[in-house]
């Protein structure tokens, strides 16, 4: 099986370094000195379940070079998907799947828009990770977890069979899903509050759980997804609201979500894909999202300083 990492940051790193430990024909896009220090010395993944080293590691900045793929695995940040969809077309064959790891509920639409929807196939993960230095990948925290499925349900050949060479690698816990739409907005319940909230309040994660007025906001955000959710159709249990606060209570105090680091540091980020998703869909189907736009539009500013120009 041929796979290409659309994006060799923490995510994609630490994924494609597995699966090319497996002994997997991984082939990274990467760019820029993380480009030049895979090429000339390997990927180096530094990991709390073992450190390993991928070396020689092949790897490009033109998809073109690379051509058709059995796989790619998307693990950009969600604002590039757009234009990294353009740029895939080349990776894409008869029989390609592309599979987003991307924070989100929209990757897969737009993805499927520009590739068509028969060669992709929703996921997600769940891992700590991010880039020490060029070449150089560290995986902090959390069990890895990979989890992708068709969007209705069924148990195809084609995942499965991407299922069985995955779990092949160490490290991951690959698993295919009946209901990956329910398991992204689960997972979007938790990102999207936390992150816009994070960033609006530019405080981690126990001091916004411990003050009321903070904790009632983040509870609001949260209900707001899950309704959402509802209209939208995806069928997530009222159960899932409780379990997320139980998971953000359970989190290290001083933790940040990737998109408040973005914005505090004054980097572009994925305001529109989060808070600005819950937003648009809110509209859509009239539901009453006031914390999440009450976050999103006081954030937009900065979003704009930061040089992203948002729809």
């Amino acid at each position: 099986m041929k796979v290409c990492i659309f994006g060799a940051g923490g995510v994609g790193g630490y994924f494609g370094g597995r699966l090319a430990q497996a002994g997997i024909d991984v082939t990274f896009i990467a760019r820029g000195a993380h480009l030049d220090a895979i090429l000339a010395d390997g990927l180096h993944v530094k990991s709390i379940d073992g450190d390993f080293v991928v070396h020689p590691a092949k790897a490009t900045a033109l998809p073109e070079a690379v051509g058709p793929v059995d796989v790619v695995l998307c693990c950009m940040k969600s604002w590039q998907v757009t234009e990294a969809a353009d740029q895939m077309r080349a990776l894409v064959g008869p029989q390609t799947l592309v599979i987003p790891l991307l924070n989100g509920v929209e990757a897969h639409d737009i993805l499927a828009r520009s590739l068509g929807a028969e060669h992709v196939l929703p996921g997600l993960c769940k891992l700590i990770t991010m880039i020490d230095n060029p070449g150089h990948i560290r995986h902090a925290g959390a069990a890895p977890y990979l989890a992708f499925g068709e969007v209705d349900g069924r148990l195809s050949q084609r995942a499965q069979h991407v299922a069985q060479v995955f779990s092949e690698a160490r490290g991951v816990s690959v698993h295919l899903s009946r209901n990956i739409m329910t398991q992204l907005w689960r997972k979007f319940m938790l990102i999207a509050p936390w992150s816009g909230i994070g960033a609006l309040t530019r405080s981690p994660i126990g001091a916004i759980r411990s003050l009321p007025e903070t904790r009632a906001m983040l509870m609001d955000s949260i209900r707001e997804v899950y309704d959402v959710a509802r209209a939208v159709g995806v069928p997530v249990e009222e159960k899932a609201i409780e379990d997320t606060m139980a998971f953000i209570d359970a989190l290290p105090f001083e933790g940040t979500a990737s998109m408040q680091r973005d914005i505090m540091a004054g980097r572009p980020s994925e305001l529109n894909e989060q808070p600005g998703a819950v937003v648009r869909h809110g509209e859509k189907y009239n539901v009453p999202t006031p914390v999440n736009r009450l976050t999103y539009h006081s954030l937009l500013p900065q979003e704009h300083m930061a040089g992203k120009k948002l729809p």
